[in-house]
């Protein structure tokens, strides 16, 4: 009753005039920005040049150190990856300690303690500051360095790295640093097998002892400390450190293309395109054009409200997510518009970013957007000033930078002083929109040809090379290709005396033991593959009777037309020798470059629209990789002549179902043996 009292008395007031109406087609008029009262963080500096911050909170009896070496961009060269191991090798040992000590320890105050090339992370309770330092600075003066550390580092890095040369977003970053930057820039290069092998213990002990200096460092303390225990515990733990000279380096500035342009990788088996409009800008924080920038940045990509996701996920539904950036750096920044597309509305989607883009850079933004800008990006400011760190980085800021003093106290009164006219002139002087590059990941041979209406169209590999540049035999066709294959392993007759064949293979994912077995039974049309860890079965296929099913974990379930259709497709040892028979169509698709071997691509599909796609080593005929989209990439080798054919007896398998690639080895191979119902079923 009490509620609905009120009710009817703010109702009635409105009637009478008691309150006044509300205009609820306007955006209400902002207000003065309010002045930020920001702790300033305490600082000094010791005598071997270490430059200290502290921001006193008592909320929680807690204290963290960070330390920031301040350096210039390495180029790193034909040791590429190097930086990346410089952290967890400081922290695989001590003169003092072990690795294991040194977690035990760590662990066992409940602290945290991390490194890496420019940084050394410590937290803990305030109880145990003294011991945390202690851990930290045994990190930070007394690292072993053990080569066992290094073996194991390069060898994880090895597996990512493989898997990274299938996954279409590590391969869009690759290509875009690589065509922006160039590859003889710190920003641009990337590790490889090569550099990361070339790695040596002495390499991180080189850049250790050239780099971790005190007159480069800041030292971020934020918790329970003031000022002057800071000075006493610095000095005590850190006093000592020697100062030195550090290298400094200077690289040409990037350039923006002459015009627009696309940079293409080939990936057959993706089903969607990863599409990256980029091009290189000078932007540092504290530039004249920094603030406006973030406002232009969220107004055409910053989140949901945006322009691009408006337009690209809301209107046209060609994405879950359409998003842009620009970029602050000391060197050089990017501007940038991505999103990950159905590979039948790549060009649809390419046209539509670069509509957005020069229709800002064109016509301008509105009084609307820009009062939406205003109050996402001042609300994001005020949450970052509920953590005590953002106060320390904005004095890391201020110092780095070169800022005045009341940078960030002043920040919400310059972004809300911003006009439409001062965030229209910003994207005119940033923006080019006729000199992006676009770089895409996806099915060259659906995508190609459609993207030619943006620019020249120059395809890359998935290192980010420039892709080789394989002429085929003027005569090749996808017919001649699957003849010389067949020839390659036997011949057609040899092919065709294997009725039946049984296969295990033995894996092993991230240490768990997997087994993949086939029965292959071309008379009756029969087909069965198991996938099985510890003797349980998580996945069978099963092809009889012209049906298929698919069984997961127990689960049965009768398979649609098109996962039949597709399943038939690999239900052959030898499918190329009934292609013809099936009524496949083969469609040639030149030479391309497998990890360094010229292969001849060819797609087959079915008369439903199931498609596979295989490539054959020019100089062999072998089949060396198999794509689907489905499914992944597998990769043969190892070929051995089995009664007279030769079979491959390693597949390496990249599938997005596992995290890392499948190498998955023949066990037992029998073939022309009697196929019993039981090894179907």
């Amino acid at each position: 009753m009490k509620k609905l009292a009120i009710a009817f008395v703010l109702t009635l007031l409105v009637a009478v005039g008691g309150f006044a109406q509300v205009d609820r087609s306007k955006l209400p008029s902002s207000g003065p920005a309010p002045e930020i009262k920001i702790n300033e963080a305490e600082t000094f500096t010791l005598p071997n040049g270490l430059k200290v911050f502290v921001v006193k909170n008592t909320k929680l009896p807690r204290v963290s150190f960070t330390l920031v070496l301040e350096r210039d961009p390495i180029l790193e060269g034909d040791k590429a990856g190097l930086t990346g191991f410089v952290g967890e090798m400081m922290m695989g040992g001590t003169k003092n300690r072990t690795k294991d000590q040194l977690d035990q320890e760590v662990d066992f105050i409940g602290a945290s303690l991390s490194a890496s090339s420019t940084s050394i992370f410590a937290s803990s309770l305030k109880k145990h500051q003294g011991k945390v330092l202690d851990l930290m600075a045994d990190v930070l003066f007394n690292p072993v360095f053990p080569q066992e550390e290094l073996d194991k580092l390069k060898k994880q890095s090895l597996t990512n790295l493989a898997q990274s040369k299938d996954n279409p977003n590590a391969i869009s970053s690759r290509l875009s640093r690589a065509v922006l930057y160039g590859k003889n820039h710190p920003y641009g290069e990337s590790q490889t097998e090569q550099t990361t092998n070339n790695i040596t213990v002495e390499d991180i002990k080189a850049y250790y002892q050239t780099y971790f200096k005190p007159n480069i460092a800041y030292l971020a303390i934020v918790g329970d400390m003031d000022k002057a225990e800071a000075q006493k515990v610095v000095t005590q733990y850190f006093g000592a450190w020697q100062k030195g000279e550090v290298p400094k380096f200077t690289y040409p500035m990037p350039v923006r293309a002459a015009k627009q342009a696309v940079a293409l990788v080939d990936r057959s088996s993706s089903v969607q395109s990863v599409i990256n409009v980029t091009q290189p800008v000078q932007m540092k924080i504290g530039d004249s054009d920094y603030i406006s920038s973030r406002v232009l940045n969220q107004i055409l990509g910053g989140g949901s409200a945006s322009r691009l996701f408006m337009n690209l996920r809301e209107d046209k539904g060609y994405t879950y997510g359409a998003y842009s950036s620009i970029g602050a750096d000391k060197l050089v920044a990017t501007i940038s518009a991505n999103a990950s597309v159905r590979t039948e509305v790549t060009d649809s989607a390419v046209y539509e970013f670069i509509y957005e883009i020069k229709n800002l850079v064109e016509n301008g933004v509105t009084e609307e957007e820009l009062a939406k800008a205003k109050a996402e990006l001042s609300g994001s400011f005020g949450r970052s000033l509920e953590q005590p760190a953002t106060v320390a980085n904005f004095a890391l800021n201020i110092d780095r930078y070169n800022l005045p003093k009341d940078y960030y106290a002043t920040y919400l009164q310059k972004l809300n002083a911003l006009t439409v006219a001062d965030i229209n002139a910003t994207a005119k002087r940033l923006i080019e929109p006729d000199k992006f590059i676009i770089t895409t990941v996806g099915n060259g041979a659906e995508i190609k040809e459609k993207l030619a209406k943006f620019g020249e169209v120059i395809e890359y590999d998935n290192m980010g090379e420039p892709a080789k540049q394989l002429v085929a035999d003027a005569d090749m066709t996808a017919e001649k290709v699957i003849e010389n294959y067949l020839k390659a392993i036997g011949g057609k007759d040899k092919v065709s005396q294997i009725k039946t064949a049984k296969i295990s293979m033995d894996a092993s994912v991230m240490g768990t033991a997997l087994n993949i077995s086939f029965v292959y039974d071309q008379e009756n049309k029969r087909y069965a593959q198991k996938q099985s860890v510890g003797g349980n079965v998580l996945i069978k296929t099963k092809i009889e009777n012209g049906k298929g099913s698919l069984t997961m974990q127990g689960q049965n379930q009768e398979m649609q037309p098109a996962q039949y259709e597709e399943a038939v497709l690999n239900s052959f040892l030898f499918p190329e020798a009934v292609y013809q028979a099936m009524g496949y169509t083969l469609t040639f698709d030149g030479l391309k470059d497998v990890d360094g071997t010229p292969a001849y691509k060819v797609i087959i599909a079915s008369a439903s629209g199931a498609k596979l796609t295989n490539y054959y080593a020019q100089e062999s005929g072998l089949k060396i990789k198999y794509e689907n989209p489905a499914s992944g990439d597998t990769f043969y080798s190892d070929y051995q002549e089995k009664e007279g054919v030769l079979l491959p007896m390693t597949w390496t398998i990249k599938s997005p179902m596992i995290p890392v690639p499948l190498e998955a080895k023949v066990t037992t191979m029998e073939l022309n043996v009697p196929v019993a119902d039981s090894d179907i079923n």
